[in-house]
């Protein structure tokens, strides 16, 4: 099951409310720790570019940096102006302490 999926962080590197930016295949991803569940999405917001994972965790939302947009951590798509546009989104195995997503 895990042979599609890369290995990006430890469970131990994001506290419950937490979230950081990794690299997967040349792209920059956001691993957020919402309540013990792990969720990735694309780093970048698609309004500005700015990094998502500099921004504001809140539930399962993350609000952008820059202005404000907020992406839903399980579907990214945002929730209104001034983005229009979802970001990725990756899934998820956590297995042992390791996060790897695909």
């Amino acid at each position: 099951m895990t042979d599609n999926f890369s290995k990006v962080a430890k469970t131990g590197d994001i506290p419950d409310g937490n979230m950081i930016s990794v690299e997967y295949e040349g792209e920059p991803v956001l691993i957020a720790n919402v309540k013990g569940e792990f969720l990735a999405i694309g780093d970048e917001c698609t309004h500005a570019g700015g990094l998502l994972s500099q921004g504001y965790l809140e539930g399962d939302f993350v609000e952008c940096p820059l202005h404000a947009a907020m992406f839903d951590l399980r579907t990214g798509i945002p929730d209104g102006p001034p983005a229009e546009e979802a970001t990725q989104v990756y899934k998820v195995i956590v297995q042992d302490d390791d996060i790897l997503i695909s």
